[in-house]
Formats: C-alpha cells, structure tokens, sequence
C-alpha cells in the first residue's frame, strides 16, 4: 500500500502515507504505543527502501527456479503434490486422487520452506543433555539420538557428537540435530535451554546462527543422523520427559505458526503411542496443520506404521472418536472369536497368550505383535474359510490407542455436549484438548475457556466471567482420568499424564495448556510464559486418577506447587489484558482482582479435594444396611 501510493501519485505523497499512518493507529492503537510505533516504521522502511529496476529487454537470468520438491520424493509427492504446491491443482484429473477419500502421510518432508532466518546449532561442549530443546520444538526439527560410536565412521566433517553421560546408554554416542530447511526460527529451544557456558552466560547449549552460509553443511549432516538407527522403542530405560525424546516422532515439519503452543503436546503423544495412534480431530488449528493439503505431517516408522489421523467437524468430534472406539473393539472382538474357532489348527498355546496378553508397556506391544505376526505366518496353511477373515483383523489384536483432540472451542463450547456424553459412557477414549483459552484458527474469539481479564472477539472491554472448569466437570463422575498440563512449567508430569491416561481402561482427558499468537506477545518466551501461569495459580498442573482409590489414596494430586505469583504478573505479559488496561485503566484493576480471587478460590477447592480419600468399597451388607441395624 505504501508503495502503491508513493509511486502512482493518486493522492500526493505526503498525505497518503499520513492516512497510512493514521489507520494504523486506528487499527492497532489499542494493543500499545510499540505495536503502532513498529507498524510506522514499517511503513518509514518501506519509503526509504523504495528503488526503481531497470527491466531488461530480453531474460538475462542463467539459473532457473529450484525444483518444487526434491528428486528423491516418492512418485506420488511428483505427480500430486508438487502440482498443487506449484498452484497447478486444477491441472489435476479426478483420476489422480484416490477414490476412497485417504490421503498419504509422511509428506510434509518433501517441503523443506527454508522459511527461518537464523537457525539453532548444538554446542556438545556445553550441552547437559536434558533433551528440552527436543521436547519443545513445535516442528520436530531437532531431534536428539543415541548411537554406537561405530555409527561415526561415515560421519560428515562437520557432524557433531558426544559421550552420553547418563549410565543407561554409557558407551554411546549422542548428538542434538536441526534439520535446516524444516525449522521456523521461533527460539523456543534457545530459551528453554538450561545449559550456559560459564566464561560466558549468553551462550548456551544452543545458539541461533544465520542460516544461509550454514545450510548445506547442515542438510549433510541432518541426511547423516536421519540415517542413524532410531533406538528399540523397548530398550528405553524409562519413558520420560528427557528419555521419550529418543522415540521418533510421528508429527513433524508441519504449518503450525513459528512457536505454536499445541504442537509440542501432539508430536509427544505421537512419540508415545503413534505407531498404534487412532485419532479423531476436532475442526480448529489442529485440523488445518494436521491436514492441511497437500501435505500430512503425520508420518510413519521404519516398519511402515504411523499415526491414522481423521477431522470431524466442531459439532460431533468426540462422538466420531468414540466410533473409532467401536470400531476398533468390534473388530478386535470378532478377531478373538475367530482366534478361539481356529486355536486347533493355529496353536492352542499361542491362542491362549494372544487372548491373554498384558498389551502396556513397549516391551509387552512389541512381545504381541510378534505373536501376531507369527499368527499370520500360521494362517495361509489354514484351509478354513475363517482363517481368510482372521488375516483382515489379526491387527487389532494389537491393543490400538483412541485420541480425540481439538481445540478449546471445541471442548468448552461448540463439541462440549458430545464430549460430556462420550466421558460418561466409560469408553478407553482419550481426549487431549488443547487449549489456547480462544477460538484461534477463526479469529480470536472468546470461548468459555478465555479466562477473567481477558480481550476477545465478543468480549473486547475484557471477558468478566470466569473460565469454565472443564476438568473439575470430568473429575465429577469419579470414573474419568483427568489431567491439566503445562510443559513450560512441568515436563516431566506432561509425559507422566499421557502415560496414565493412556493406560487407564476408561475415558481420559488431558487439558494442555497452549500458548498461542493470540495472547499477543513474542512466542519464543512461550515456555517461560506458561510457567508464570503456573506459578501465579492460573493454571494449576494436576492429575485425577481413579485408580488410586483402590491405594486408598485420594484420587487428586496436585502437581504444582502453591502460587509465589501475583496474577497481574502473568496478565501484564500478554496483550489481550494489557488492552484492557489501555483501554480502561480502572476496568482492569478490577478485572486483575477478580482473576486473583477466581484463582485463589480454585486452587484451595483444589486443595480440598486433594485431601479427600474416599473408600476403595462401600463397606455395607447386600441389603445396603450397615449392620448396625439403622
């Protein structure tokens, strides 16, 4: 607009940009003197940078425009997607899409944007080897791996390695890699990195480097640890915060804004569970990087399994989960009864450690699939029409993991009657919300979810009621797993919580705290966000396991400490208060007050809860009396 205007001469120059400048403060007034102040000289650059090029008579370039996706691409990453990355989509014929609807996964490698400036280069020398960085990368563009030493032999020059200190893998080598062209440049992992060189403060284990001069050296040795072997899933020593980061995440490269908030959870549960994952996806932010054609961030392992992903809409997510649900125990259970006609002529000894197995735990999936496989080894020589049947549905005997997840726009709001009845019926469905405390994906909305103080779209002066306490409503029925998480303030209890969910027998509901660019401040200090809202008790970190009533513990555990912040401190960072605040001095006090007491007030009911041990079994006779004759 700026340069429309200086060089057209509709309007003379100086006054156009003055009306420039003048929307600008219209527009982004209220967010602060800073943001207009930018926007201005945004506008001043543009001036200032505005030359004139001498357009040849004829082409005089002698290099043509890269390839849309590198050569090695698989066939249908030529054929299809890189015609519709190029904008040639409508060249396409019907016939070149598959006719069932599905859609290849894995595909989000072949894009390499090269959209960051600088990118993060490992330091080994100072590294401490916490994997923080891994477990914070909203892209899954750096990794951390354990290796033999042997490994090195073909290394790059520049490849970079160390000792692992720690005594599980003692002996092996370990290394923290980017891949260049996948990273955004958010600086979540520079932030979040505990390890400082003390002769100087400011570096640390990883350091953001300008990354033009480096990108090939760095494409080389990210090919070079791609190639490495990935560790045997049932070899970790313990699935952790640090220790999970060596599982490969199923969920990479994807479209999610520079710094996202919810992708870090959804690559750890890819990590945990993504090679038997099912999941049901809310319409929201989720869907659009989780499926945003042509690409699929969701990706397979080295035997070919991954993730099998699907959207639903706002309305009905949860009840499309709790099909996957059905579905998957109606085929497992005709499979067990197919199983059980045929044990004669398959083994009556395997048939009963297949019906039998304990499937939780890598080591115990991992001893069933080969179970499985050597089911399907025995069921070609079976002449019985059942055994034909038994081959299409030997692969739910395999324990499979249900995972609905969205938005708080979803959850709180548009899906929370399908989610309430989903909850209630007792299913083995989880449901991982996260939540960024506004619709994001369609504007910045309020949602029951957006907490006291803040601003939104339909609630612009600052949202005067409290937020809605999905988890407390679940804890209600007593039967549901529930936690609420925040991995910039607890790591280690975020992979703590989709274990236990995962491995709890009914419904389990992860409520994950995510920031996002709505809030309204630079999202590399993200993490370091998220633990003020622990710390000031906006978000308490807890977890409701039902289970721990037959301990005869209370089923609550708070997992955050009591506040030692003030909430205004938490509410001061984020642009969506702070334009109350402009707006309305006086308003925002008062809001800042009714979001310390709405926070102190849940966090002793919290408290009180959590002291609450209830009775592993009522203790009454048949008749429901006491045996005291009352």
């Amino acid at each position: 607009q700026t340069c429309f205007f200086a060089i057209s001469g509709v309007l003379p120059s100086d006054d156009a940009i003055a009306k420039i400048k003048e929307s600008i403060q219209k527009t982004y007034g209220k967010k602060g003197e800073e943001v207009v102040r930018r926007n201005w000289v945004a506008v001043d650059q543009t001036l200032a940078n505005l030359f004139e090029v001498a357009v040849p008579a004829a082409v005089t370039a002698t290099r043509g425009r890269p390839p849309v996706v590198p050569d090695e691409a698989p066939d249908h990453v030529h054929s299809l997607m890189a015609m519709m990355v190029a904008g040639k989509g409508d060249l396409l014929p019907v016939g070149a899409f598959s006719p069932d609807g599905t859609w290849p996964t894995a595909t989000t490698q072949w894009e390499r944007r090269n959209i960051a400036i600088d990118i993060p280069i490992w330091d080994p020398d100072v590294c401490i080897q916490c994997n923080k960085c891994a477990l914070v990368c909203p892209h899954a563009a750096i990794r951390a791996k354990v290796y033999d030493p042997g490994e090195l032999e073909a290394a790059p020059e520049s490849f970079r390695s160390t000792d692992f200190r720690a005594k599980e893998y003692r002996g092996q080598k370990f290394t923290i890699q980017v891949a260049p062209e996948d990273c955004t440049g958010c600086t979540l992992c520079v932030n979040v990195c505990p390890a400082k060189d003390k002769s100087n403060p400011r570096h640390k284990a990883i350091n953001m480097e300008l990354q033009l001069p480096i990108r090939e050296r760095e494409i080389a040795n990210y090919a070079f640890f791609q190639a490495l072997p990935e560790l045997d899933r049932t070899s970790i020593a313990r699935v952790d915060h640090k220790f999970s980061q060596f599982l490969r995440p199923l969920f990479e490269y994807s479209g999610a804004c520079a710094g996202c908030g919810e992708t870090p959870y959804v690559k750890l549960m890819t990590q945990l569970f993504g090679d038997r994952d099912l999941i049901s996806n809310a319409t929201g932010c989720s869907s659009i990087y989780g499926g945003n054609l042509p690409s699929t961030p969701y990706c397979q392992d080295s035997h070919g399994r991954g993730p099998a992903w699907s959207n639903s809409l706002f309305e009905d997510n949860a009840e499309f989960g709790l099909g996957f649900r059905l579905g998957v125990d109606s085929h497992k259970r005709f499979a067990e009864a197919l199983l059980a006609k045929l044990a004669a002529q398959v083994g009556d000894t395997l048939v009963d450690e297949i019906l039998t197995a304990d499937q939780h735990g890598e080591a115990n999936v991992a001893a069933q699939r080969a179970r499985v496989e050597a089911l399907r080894g025995k069921l070609p020589g079976v002449a019985d029409p059942l055994a034909r049947q038994l081959e299409l549905l030997a692969d739910y005997l395999v324990r499979k993991s249900v995972w609905v997840v969205g938005g708080d726009g979803w959850a709180y709001d548009i899906g929370y009657g399908g989610l309430d009845h989903v909850l209630a019926l007792g299913r083995d469905v989880n449901v991982l919300v996260l939540d960024t405390e506004v619709y994001s994906n369609t504007g910045g909305q309020a949602s029951k979810s957006t907490p006291i103080g803040a601003a939104a779209k339909f609630a612009a002066s600052g949202k005067v009621t409290g937020k809605k306490d999905l988890g407390l409503m679940a804890m209600s029925y007593r039967h549901v797993y529930v936690a609420a998480v925040a991995m910039g303030a607890e790591d280690r209890q975020v992979v703590q919580a989709f274990i236990e969910a995962d491995s709890y027998p009914g419904p389990s509901l992860i409520i994950a705290y995510s920031h996002c660019i709505a809030h309204g401040y630079d999202l590399a200090l993200g993490m370091e966000q998220q633990k003020l809202a622990v710390t000031s008790g906006i978000w308490p970190v807890y977890r409701y396991d039902p289970r721990r009533i037959e301990n005869g513990e209370p089923p609550l555990q708070i997992d955050s400490k009591p506040p030692t912040e003030r909430v205004e401190a938490y509410m001061r960072n984020e642009t969506r208060f702070r334009m109350v605040e402009r707006i309305d001095a006086d308003r925002f006090k008062r809001l800042a007050v009714a979001a310390q007491d709405f926070a102190t007030q849940r966090m002793a009911l919290y408290e009180q809860l959590a002291r609450i041990v209830v009775p592993a079994h009522d203790q009454t006779n048949d008749d429901g009396a006491d045996g005291s004759g009352e």
